[in-house]
Protein backbone atom coordinates (compact mmCIF):
# COMPACT_ATOMS: atom_id res chain seq x y z
CA UNK A 1 0.00 0.00 0.00
CA UNK A 2 1.61 3.27 -1.07
CA UNK A 3 1.30 6.65 0.59
CA UNK A 4 -1.66 7.55 -1.60
CA UNK A 5 -3.73 5.19 0.49
CA UNK A 6 -3.35 7.61 3.40
CA UNK A 7 -4.06 10.76 1.40
CA UNK A 8 -7.29 12.73 1.37
CA UNK A 9 -5.90 15.42 -0.92
CA UNK A 10 -8.56 16.82 -3.21
CA UNK A 11 -11.43 14.72 -1.83
CA UNK A 12 -14.58 16.57 -0.83
CA UNK A 13 -16.23 15.90 2.52
CA UNK A 14 -19.56 17.05 3.92
CA UNK A 15 -19.55 17.33 7.72
CA UNK A 16 -22.87 17.99 9.45
CA UNK A 17 -22.96 19.55 12.89
CA UNK A 18 -19.53 21.05 12.24
CA UNK A 19 -19.86 24.27 14.24
CA UNK A 20 -18.55 22.80 17.49
CA UNK A 21 -17.31 19.76 19.36
CA UNK A 22 -16.58 16.58 17.43
CA UNK A 23 -17.93 18.04 14.19
CA UNK A 24 -15.58 21.00 14.34
CA UNK A 25 -12.61 18.79 15.19
CA UNK A 26 -13.51 16.48 12.29
CA UNK A 27 -13.76 19.36 9.82
CA UNK A 28 -10.42 20.79 10.95
CA UNK A 29 -8.61 17.45 10.69
CA UNK A 30 -10.02 16.75 7.22
CA UNK A 31 -8.84 20.19 6.12
CA UNK A 32 -5.39 19.58 7.59
CA UNK A 33 -5.26 16.35 5.55
CA UNK A 34 -5.91 18.26 2.31
CA UNK A 35 -9.62 17.60 1.81
CA UNK A 36 -12.13 20.15 0.56
CA UNK A 37 -14.44 20.60 3.53
CA UNK A 38 -18.12 21.56 3.47
CA UNK A 39 -18.69 22.92 6.97
CA UNK A 40 -22.41 22.69 7.73
CA UNK A 41 -24.48 23.27 10.83
CA UNK A 42 -27.90 24.48 11.98
CA UNK A 43 -25.89 27.26 13.64
CA UNK A 44 -24.87 29.16 10.51
CA UNK A 45 -22.75 31.70 12.38
CA UNK A 46 -20.88 28.91 14.12
CA UNK A 47 -20.23 27.16 10.81
CA UNK A 48 -18.92 30.43 9.37
CA UNK A 49 -16.52 30.85 12.28
CA UNK A 50 -15.14 27.33 11.79
CA UNK A 51 -14.71 27.90 8.06
CA UNK A 52 -12.90 31.17 8.74
CA UNK A 53 -10.51 29.37 11.09
CA UNK A 54 -9.82 26.63 8.53
CA UNK A 55 -9.20 29.16 5.77
CA UNK A 56 -6.78 31.09 7.98
CA UNK A 57 -4.86 27.83 8.51
CA UNK A 58 -4.57 27.36 4.75
CA UNK A 59 -7.35 24.81 4.33
CA UNK A 60 -9.97 24.60 1.60
CA UNK A 61 -13.55 24.93 2.76
CA UNK A 62 -16.91 26.67 2.56
CA UNK A 63 -19.70 26.94 5.07
CA UNK A 64 -23.43 26.42 4.77
CA UNK A 65 -26.26 26.61 7.25
CA UNK A 66 -27.99 23.23 7.22
CA UNK A 67 -30.99 21.86 9.07
CA UNK A 68 -30.79 18.08 8.68
CA UNK A 69 -34.45 17.80 9.63
CA UNK A 70 -35.37 19.57 6.36
CA UNK A 71 -34.92 17.35 3.30
CA UNK A 72 -35.38 20.19 0.81
CA UNK A 73 -32.63 22.17 2.55
CA UNK A 74 -30.33 19.13 2.42
CA UNK A 75 -30.91 18.87 -1.34
CA UNK A 76 -30.07 22.55 -1.86
CA UNK A 77 -26.91 22.41 0.25
CA UNK A 78 -25.60 19.18 -1.28
CA UNK A 79 -26.20 20.63 -4.74
CA UNK A 80 -24.29 23.77 -3.77
CA UNK A 81 -21.39 21.70 -2.39
CA UNK A 82 -21.12 19.72 -5.62
CA UNK A 83 -21.22 22.94 -7.65
CA UNK A 84 -18.53 24.48 -5.46
CA UNK A 85 -16.09 21.57 -5.35
CA UNK A 86 -17.01 19.51 -8.40
CA UNK A 87 -18.22 16.44 -6.57
CA UNK A 88 -18.72 14.75 -3.22
CA UNK A 89 -16.68 11.84 -1.87
CA UNK A 90 -17.34 11.59 1.85
CA UNK A 91 -20.34 12.13 4.14
CA UNK A 92 -19.94 12.53 7.89
CA UNK A 93 -23.32 12.40 9.62
CA UNK A 94 -22.40 14.14 12.84
CA UNK A 95 -25.26 16.58 13.58
CA UNK A 96 -26.72 15.90 17.00
CA UNK A 97 -29.00 17.11 19.74
CA UNK A 98 -29.89 15.73 23.16
CA UNK A 99 -33.10 15.39 25.12
CA UNK A 100 -34.12 13.58 28.29
CA UNK A 101 -37.64 12.53 29.29
CA UNK A 102 -39.11 9.61 31.24
CA UNK A 103 -41.31 7.36 29.11
CA UNK A 104 -44.48 8.59 30.85
CA UNK A 105 -43.68 12.31 30.59
CA UNK A 106 -46.29 14.56 29.03
CA UNK A 107 -43.71 15.88 26.55
CA UNK A 108 -42.27 12.47 25.63
CA UNK A 109 -43.84 12.42 22.15
CA UNK A 110 -42.28 15.81 21.38
CA UNK A 111 -38.85 14.69 22.61
CA UNK A 112 -39.15 11.45 20.63
CA UNK A 113 -40.15 13.18 17.40
CA UNK A 114 -37.41 15.80 17.66
CA UNK A 115 -34.61 13.32 18.40
CA UNK A 116 -35.63 10.75 15.80
CA UNK A 117 -35.99 13.52 13.20
CA UNK A 118 -32.50 14.95 13.70
CA UNK A 119 -30.49 11.93 14.83
CA UNK A 120 -31.88 9.20 12.57
CA UNK A 121 -34.18 10.46 9.81
CA UNK A 122 -31.79 13.30 9.08
CA UNK A 123 -28.90 10.88 8.59
CA UNK A 124 -30.72 8.76 6.02
CA UNK A 125 -31.91 11.89 4.21
CA UNK A 126 -28.34 13.19 3.92
CA UNK A 127 -27.17 9.81 2.62
CA UNK A 128 -29.99 9.50 0.09
CA UNK A 129 -29.40 12.99 -1.30
CA UNK A 130 -25.63 12.48 -1.42
CA UNK A 131 -25.73 8.98 -2.90
CA UNK A 132 -25.82 9.88 -6.63
CA UNK A 133 -22.66 11.93 -6.11
CA UNK A 134 -20.92 9.32 -3.96
CA UNK A 135 -21.50 6.79 -6.75
CA UNK A 136 -19.29 8.94 -9.00
CA UNK A 137 -16.41 9.00 -6.50
CA UNK A 138 -13.33 6.79 -6.63
CA UNK A 139 -13.24 6.67 -2.82
CA UNK A 140 -16.80 6.95 -1.48
CA UNK A 141 -17.19 6.90 2.30
CA UNK A 142 -20.04 7.35 4.75
CA UNK A 143 -19.45 7.61 8.50
CA UNK A 144 -22.45 7.90 10.80
CA UNK A 145 -21.91 9.19 14.32
CA UNK A 146 -24.00 7.39 16.94
CA UNK A 147 -23.20 7.01 20.66
CA UNK A 148 -22.44 4.41 23.29
CA UNK A 149 -26.05 5.07 24.33
CA UNK A 150 -26.86 2.82 21.36
CA UNK A 151 -24.94 0.00 23.08
CA UNK A 152 -25.91 0.52 26.72
CA UNK A 153 -28.57 3.00 27.76
CA UNK A 154 -29.23 5.52 30.53
CA UNK A 155 -32.51 6.03 32.36
CA UNK A 156 -34.81 8.73 30.94
CA UNK A 157 -32.79 8.70 27.70
CA UNK A 158 -34.85 6.18 25.74
CA UNK A 159 -35.65 8.42 22.78
CA UNK A 160 -31.98 9.28 22.30
CA UNK A 161 -30.90 5.65 22.78
CA UNK A 162 -33.49 4.45 20.27
CA UNK A 163 -32.38 7.00 17.68
CA UNK A 164 -28.71 6.11 18.11
CA UNK A 165 -29.43 2.37 17.98
CA UNK A 166 -31.28 3.09 14.76
CA UNK A 167 -28.12 4.69 13.39
CA UNK A 168 -26.12 1.51 14.03
CA UNK A 169 -28.79 -0.55 12.26
CA UNK A 170 -28.92 1.88 9.35
CA UNK A 171 -25.15 1.64 9.08
CA UNK A 172 -25.08 -2.15 8.89
CA UNK A 173 -27.94 -2.35 6.40
CA UNK A 174 -26.47 0.26 4.05
CA UNK A 175 -23.02 -1.32 4.26
CA UNK A 176 -24.56 -4.54 2.93
CA UNK A 177 -26.67 -2.72 0.35
CA UNK A 178 -23.92 -0.48 -1.02
CA UNK A 179 -20.86 -2.66 -0.56
CA UNK A 180 -20.79 -4.03 -4.12
CA UNK A 181 -20.53 -0.43 -5.32
CA UNK A 182 -17.41 0.16 -3.24
CA UNK A 183 -19.19 2.55 -0.88
CA UNK A 184 -18.18 1.90 2.71
CA UNK A 185 -20.59 2.74 5.55
CA UNK A 186 -19.32 2.73 9.12
CA UNK A 187 -20.40 4.02 12.51
CA UNK A 188 -18.51 5.68 15.36
CA UNK A 189 -19.97 5.57 18.87
CA UNK A 190 -18.43 8.22 21.12
CA UNK A 191 -18.61 7.73 24.85
CA UNK A 192 -18.19 10.56 27.37
CA UNK A 193 -16.60 13.39 25.38
CA UNK A 194 -15.94 17.02 26.34
CA UNK A 195 -18.38 18.82 24.03
CA UNK A 196 -21.10 21.45 24.23
CA UNK A 197 -23.59 18.72 25.14
CA UNK A 198 -21.62 17.72 28.22
CA UNK A 199 -20.23 21.06 29.37
CA UNK A 200 -23.36 21.74 31.45
CA UNK A 201 -22.51 18.74 33.64
CA UNK A 202 -20.63 19.91 36.75
CA UNK A 203 -16.92 19.14 36.53
CA UNK A 204 -16.97 17.10 39.73
CA UNK A 205 -19.79 14.93 38.37
CA UNK A 206 -17.91 14.39 35.10
CA UNK A 207 -14.77 13.34 36.93
CA UNK A 208 -16.69 10.97 39.19
CA UNK A 209 -18.47 9.37 36.24
CA UNK A 210 -15.26 8.98 34.23
CA UNK A 211 -13.38 7.38 37.12
CA UNK A 212 -16.25 5.00 37.84
CA UNK A 213 -17.24 4.01 34.30
CA UNK A 214 -14.27 4.31 31.93
CA UNK A 215 -11.08 2.27 31.85
CA UNK A 216 -9.03 5.41 31.26
CA UNK A 217 -10.63 7.42 34.04
CA UNK A 218 -11.33 10.56 32.02
CA UNK A 219 -13.58 12.15 29.43
CA UNK A 220 -12.37 12.06 25.85
CA UNK A 221 -11.49 15.04 23.67
CA UNK A 222 -13.36 15.78 20.42
CA UNK A 223 -10.24 15.28 18.33
CA UNK A 224 -9.82 11.75 19.73
CA UNK A 225 -13.13 10.85 18.10
CA UNK A 226 -12.44 12.88 14.97
CA UNK A 227 -9.18 11.07 14.17
CA UNK A 228 -11.00 7.71 14.09
CA UNK A 229 -13.70 9.18 11.86
CA UNK A 230 -11.12 10.57 9.45
CA UNK A 231 -9.16 7.29 9.40
CA UNK A 232 -12.26 5.41 8.24
CA UNK A 233 -12.38 7.71 5.22
CA UNK A 234 -8.85 7.10 3.96
CA UNK A 235 -8.55 5.31 0.62
CA UNK A 236 -6.65 2.60 2.52
CA UNK A 237 -9.79 1.88 4.58
CA UNK A 238 -11.57 0.43 1.56
CA UNK A 239 -12.18 -3.00 3.17
CA UNK A 240 -13.71 -1.73 6.40
CA UNK A 241 -17.48 -1.50 6.24
CA UNK A 242 -20.52 -2.19 8.40
CA UNK A 243 -18.64 -1.78 11.66
CA UNK A 244 -19.54 0.12 14.82
CA UNK A 245 -16.50 1.46 16.66
CA UNK A 246 -16.83 2.72 20.25
CA UNK A 247 -14.46 5.58 21.06
CA UNK A 248 -15.18 5.58 24.76
CA UNK A 249 -12.05 5.20 26.86
CA UNK A 250 -13.01 1.60 27.59
CA UNK A 251 -16.50 2.38 28.91
CA UNK A 252 -18.16 -0.54 27.12
CA UNK A 253 -15.36 -2.92 28.11
CA UNK A 254 -15.77 -2.29 31.83
CA UNK A 255 -18.40 -4.14 33.86
CA UNK A 256 -17.49 -2.98 37.36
Amino acid sequence: MDAEGRSLNGLTVLVTGAASGMGRATAEIFAAEGANVAVTDFDGEGARAVAKFILEKGGVCRDWRLNVADKSEISKVVGAIVDEFGGLDIVINNAGISGFAPIDADNYDDVWSRLISVLLTGQQWVIRVALPHLRKSNSPRIVNIASTEALGATAMDSAYAAAKAGVTGLTRALAVELGREGITVNCVCPGPILTGMTEAIPDEARQKYARRRTAMGRYGRPEEVAHITVSLCMPAASYITGVTIPVDGGLMARNA
